[in-house]
C-alpha cells in the first residue's frame, strides 16, 4: 500500500523529488547557468515529440548561429527550415522564426515572463508558455508534458497512463501539487519531468529507483496493466511524413531552387509525392519561384 497523498502536507513528497533531482539530473546545455530565455524556448520547441539525444547537436548549432531572436529574425525563414535538418515536424522551425520576428519587433528581443503574453506569440502553446515561464524565469506554473502527465497519473490516480488529451482535472491536480515558493515550484516541475524521462518511463518503468514510490498509488496497487482504449504508436516508414522529409531534404541540400523533376526523383509514388508537396506548400515550408521551381521560403 502506498502512503496516502495529503495535499495539506506535501513537503516530504516535494523534498523527495528535489533531492533526487539534485543528485540524478542530466547535464543538458539548456540547463547550464547563464542560459537565456530565448535558448530555453529553442530547446523546448526542439524537444517537442523529439528525444533529447536527437536535439543536442542541432540545438548547439542553432544557438551558435542564432544566439538571440534578432539574429534569427534577420535571416529568411527558409534558413530556419534548412537548419532544422532532420529533427522532424519542420513547421516548428517556421514558428520559431515567426516568434523571433515578433520578439524583435514587439519586445525588443526579450521574451516576456507572463504566460498570457508568451501564449500570444506565434507558435507558443499552453505547454511551451508554461515551460518558458518556469524554466527561464522561475515562475510558479504547472508544466504538463507527456512525462509529467504520466508520473502524476501513476502517482495520484493509480493509472499507468494519462488520458489521451490533457484534461481540466489534470491541470487542477498539477496546480494543487505545486510547492508554494516559486523557486521550489520550478525545481519540482523539472524534477517531475526528469523522473518521467529517466525512471517512470512509459514501457519500462524503473520503480525500484523511483523517489516517489512511497506515495505512488500505481505501485501500491501492484502496477495494474493498462485496460483503456488501444494506444497506437506513431509509424513513419512509407508515410506522408517521410515523403515530406525526403522532399525537404532535397531542398535543404540545394543552395538554389530546384525543378520539379528533381523532386520527382526523391519519391516513387507520384500521388503521395504530389500530396506531400501540396501540404508543404500549404504549410509555407516550400514556395514556388517565379520560374516554376521549388525552394525553401525566403
Amino acid at each position: 500500500m502506498a502512503i496516502r497523498l495529503d495535499l495539506d502536507h506535501l513537503d516530504p513528497l516535494h523534498d523527495a523529488v528535489l533531492t533526487w533531482y539534485d543528485a540524478e539530473r542530466r547535464d543538458l546545455p539548456w540547463r547550464s547557468p547563464g542560459t537565456s530565455p530565448w535558448q530555453v524556448l529553442v530547446s523546448e520547441v526542439m524537444l517537442q515529440q523529439t528525444p533529447v539525444a536527437r536535439v543536442l547537436e542541432p540545438y548547439a548549432r542553432w544557438i551558435e548561429r542564432w544566439p538571440t531572436p534578432a539574429a534569427l529574425a534577420a535571416e529568411p525563414a527558409g534558413e530556419a527550415v534548412r537548419a532544422w535538418g532532420r529533427l522532424g515536424y519542420p513547421r516548428r522551425a517556421l514558428r520559431l522564426h515567426a516568434c523571433a520576428v515578433a520578439l524583435t519587433e514587439v519586445y525588443d528581443g526579450v521574451l516576456p515572463e507572463d504566460v498570457d503574453e508568451l501564449r500570444a506569440l506565434p507558435g507558443i502553446g499552453e505547454y511551451t508558455a508554461a515551460a518558458v515561464a518556469v524554466f527561464a524565469y522561475g515562475r510558479r506554473h504547472a508544466v504538463l508534458d507527456t512525462n509529467v502527465r504520466r508520473v502524476l497519473s501513476r502517482l495520484v490516480d493509480g493509472e499507468p497512463y494519462p488520458p489521451s488529451t490533457l484534461t481540466v482535472a489534470e491541470r487542477r491536480r498539477a496546480r494543487a501539487l505545486l510547492p508554494d515558493a516559486p523557486a521550489r515550484s520550478a525545481r519540482w516541475s523539472i524534477g517531475l519531468m526528469e523522473i518521467g524521462a529517466l525512471v517512470c518511463r512509459a514501457q519500462t518503468p524503473r520503480c525500484d529507483a523511483c523517489p516517489v514510490r512511497t506515495w505512488c498509488r500505481w505501485e501500491g496497487a501492484g502496477r495494474p496493466a493498462y485496460d483503456g482504449p488501444p494506444r497506437r504508436g506513431q509509424s513513419y516508414a512509407g508515410t506522408d511524413r517521410q515523403c515530406r522529409g525526403r522532399l525537404l531534404a532535397v531542398l535543404r541540400s540545394s543552395a538554389a531552387a530546384v525543378p520539379g523533376a528533381v523532386l520527382r526523383g526523391a519519391w516513387d509514388d507520384d500521388t503521395q509525392r504530389e500530396r506531400a508537396l501540396d501540404s508543404l506548400l500549404d504549410d509555407g515550408l516550400v514556395v514556388i519561384t517565379a520560374d516554376g521551381k521549388y525552394a525553401l521560403p525566403a
